[in-house]
């Protein structure tokens, strides 16, 4: 089957179609954007089943070698370039190559060592906000692009300290990385070679100028006994670059968009800034950054939700689809701060659970107990219906979030 997957529809509100197609089964054949045949799994019992199956691999490059994806690619499709190579980064590999990678970056992202940022996301906030707040004051009606000013310039600045990338390239990396994760499948191989290009440059001159930086690291590692290769040193710093802004901006937004629109939620949190840890988990349940995990492919026919997943088949786990099923979670489309949602896919699951999360987490945390310390009062500037989402099917995100800073 195919779902309106780029209709403005869907791309507001996923969740009725993803419930509809919970109610025929677990799982489903379905037509990607870029014309790729898929198996879409949307239960959550099924998804975990998938995000850890034994069966489902994650080396694109292998599948397209084998010829799988020509295979699965409807006449007409426009396939994407994650096989390109900065898309030779640990999310695209199975054990023991992804094991390797992700112990090196495990080194800089442990939760002890992203603690040791608090202090500087903390005063990074704080000095986005103060700028946010005047863009506000001289607004004519008072409201400003939560966006713009803030939610999308928050990771971009988070990531120039723990990479170590001067504020002045992110503008490039920033643009690139929202067009790659677009369903601009046409330029998606030139705009990945153009980011690979700028990230090469990069590190060329921390080779140089090393620094205490996770991209320095990563170097030493590749210098010294790790042995990162030229390859997976460029895409280690890809994927970092990519999914630490896109899952910021979206996790921010995303957040305070559900509790603008459930004032006695927003209220809670307001008055006990203790339910915030817990409210983030809830957040990412409820509207995470994230509409579908990245493909696999079966190596192997298998048995899944009741149908048959043949060797070279594709797998697209619809991680908002599984965080929004009845059977795991009571009400599941109801908001609740106080709720302990307990094994969210929202990170998803098993060896490719993100590696960035414990930032994730942190950022998400400092965002929102400032807005709500400063802001108490904080308000939709626009009806929620007026809100528009960026076309993509892999990550969900707000193109604007016009808000008043309303100081009670």
């Amino acid at each position: 089957m195919s779902l309106p997957i780029m209709d403005d529809e869907f791309l507001t509100n996923p969740y009725p179609a993803y419930q509809a197609l919970q109610s025929g089964g677990p799982v489903h054949r379905m037509l990607l954007p870029s014309g790729l045949r898929v198996w879409a799994v949307v239960s959550y019992e099924e998804a975990r089943t998938a995000l850890t199956h034994p069966s489902l691999s994650k080396d694109f490059d292998a599948s397209v070698q084998l010829g799988y994806f020509d295979r699965e690619m409807t006449e007409g499709g426009i396939p994407r370039a994650e096989h390109s190579s900065v898309g030779q980064h640990m999310l695209n590999m199975d054990p023991p190559h992804h094991t390797r990678l992700r112990k090196l970056v495990n080194k800089a992202l442990t939760v002890r060592s992203v603690k040791k940022l608090e202090p500087v996301i903390e005063a990074i906030s704080s000095e986005l906000l103060d700028a946010t707040e005047a863009v506000a004051a001289a607004s004519p009606d008072g409201s400003v692009d939560l966006v713009a000013e803030y939610t999308s310039r928050f990771p971009v600045r988070v990531l120039g300290e723990l990479l170590g990338i001067d504020e002045e390239h992110f503008p490039v990396l920033v643009g690139l990385t929202a067009a790659i994760m677009s369903d601009d499948n046409e330029n998606a191989r030139d705009n990945m070679a153009l980011f690979g290009k700028h990230i090469t440059e990069m590190i060329a001159r921390k080779r140089e100028r090393p620094g205490e930086d996770l991209v320095s690291s990563l170097i030493q590692a590749r210098d010294e006994e790790e042995r990162l290769s030229d390859v997976e040193l460029v895409s280690t710093v890809f994927l970092m670059v990519v999914a630490g802004y896109e899952t910021t901006v979206n996790m921010i937004g995303h957040g305070l968009r559900a509790l603008l629109n459930h004032p006695e939620q927003l209220a809670a949190l307001r008055d006990d800034h203790s339910l915030i840890p817990g409210a983030n988990e809830e957040f990412l349940r409820y509207e995470g950054p994230g509409n579908r995990a990245t493909l696999r492919f079966a190596t192997e026919p298998f048995e899944l939700g009741g149908v048959t997943i043949g060797t070279g088949e594709y797998v697209s786990v619809l991680l908002g689809s599984a965080n929004r099923d009845g059977t795991q979670f009571v009400c599941p489309h109801q908001l609740d701060v106080r709720r302990s949602p307990t094994g969210h896919l929202g990170f998803g699951h098993g060896v490719h659970y993100c590696v960035g999360a414990p930032l994730a987490r942190l950022e998400l945390e400092i965002a929102l107990r400032h807005l709500l310390t400063r802001y108490p009062d904080i308000e939709l500037a626009v009806p929620d219906s007026e809100l528009r989402w960026r076309r993509s099917f892999m990550m969900q995100g707000l193109e604007r979030l016009p808000v008043r800073l309303s100081k009670g």
